[in-house]
């Protein structure tokens, strides 16, 4: 990477991408532009399974890894996995991608379908338009945010959604970071900025227009405009075509995009653009 400032905005893996940064000669400048906030109620998830029993679930889909870990390890806590895990043997289980497959293979869940890459709601909605679903309950584990396309779909098959809220996503406490990618971008510092959601993408608009709060609707519109030119004056990478959408939606074009959608190719394709 010769040298090269690389701005990593995750937070969970954000270590790891730095020292991976650093092992291929480039400099990350890590700005996390999200926080994950637990954002799971005990009381919720009893309530949810003693209605489970009463009402049986057509299908249920898990979307990550870590809320898929967090509701067991809540069923743990309550004592309630056992009946959980029954539940589940009489439902339909639909998995997003390896990691809640991974979560449910280590709780001895039969799988039994499993989104394709690149583990895309598209994917899901593909598998689940086998299914009759008219009249049918479906749970849907909650990523970060709602999956808003997943439950209109879901509704317009005649099923009714449960939501499984285990996490949010939250803008970090320290934006510090944040406003030194910003001004480091207007300086031309930043040889590649990488995104890996689409989350992170809508944070970082959402603290550019906070940091122009007090100024007129002009200044804070000119202040958009401005980083959308420097972001697309830097090469962009993306984990993948989800996030690669959220960024055009700002008029911000990926020069780079994982494929397939994970650390490992995309390592290799930022290293791969700044050689």
């Amino acid at each position: 990477m010769n040298g090269q400032i690389v701005a990593i905005l995750e937070n969970r893996l954000g270590a790891q991408m730095v020292e991976l940064v650093r092992k291929r000669g480039g400099q990350p400048l890590h700005a996390p532009a999200l926080s994950e906030v637990p954002d799971l109620d005990p009381a919720f998830i009893a309530r949810l399974i003693t209605e489970w029993e009463a009402a049986p679930v057509k299908v249920v889909v898990f979307q990550t890894g870590v809320g898929t870990r967090a509701l067991f390890k809540a069923s743990d806590e309550l004592g309630l996995t056992a009946r959980l895990l029954t539940l589940l043997s009489a439902s339909t289980v639909l998995v997003r991608g390896p990691k809640p497959t991974g979560a449910l293979t280590s709780r001895g869940v039969r799988i039994d379908l499993t989104a394709g890459d690149p583990y895309t709601t598209a994917e899901i909605i593909t598998l689940l338009s086998a299914l009759p679903l008219q009249g049918e309950r479906v749970v849907v584990q909650r990523y970060g945010g709602k999956n808003l396309e997943l439950e209109a779909w879901l509704q317009a098959q005649g099923a009714t959604v449960l939501e499984i809220p285990v996490y949010r996503w939250s803008m970090p406490e320290d934006t510090a970071p944040l406003a030194a990618l910003i001004a480091a971008l207007g300086e031309s510092r930043v040889a590649a900025v990488v995104f890996t959601s689409a989350s992170q993408v809508h944070n970082l608009f959402a603290f550019a227009q906070q940091q122009n709060a007090a100024a007129t609707a002009s200044t804070a519109s000119t202040a958009i405009t401005t980083l959308v030119e420097h972001l697309n004056a830097s090469k962009v990478v993306s984990i993948g075509p989800v996030c690669s959408v959220a960024l055009r939606q700002y008029g911000v074009q990926p020069q780079v995009e994982a494929n397939p959608p994970k650390l490992g190719p995309l390592m290799s394709a930022l290293d791969a653009a700044l050689a």
